[in-house]
């Protein structure tokens, strides 16, 4: 029963701590365009230029 009168407290303190971290992100724009990282793995790379090829070669 005494174990109670101490994890309760600390589960209180995280939920605050993760309650302020989500309202951090919130406002600091981290959910403002969810779209853009999931359509970059579809964007193709440009193609090497001439002058990478011959950095390659050497």
């Amino acid at each position: 029963m005494n174990m109670l009168l101490v994890l309760i407290p600390i589960s209180l303190l995280l939920l605050i701590v993760a309650i302020w971290m989500f309202i951090w992100a919130v406002r600091k724009g981290q959910f403002d365009n969810l779209e853009s990282a999931a359509l970059d793995i579809l964007v193709d790379e440009e193609a090497p230029t001439a002058a990478a090829e011959k950095a390659d070669a050497d």
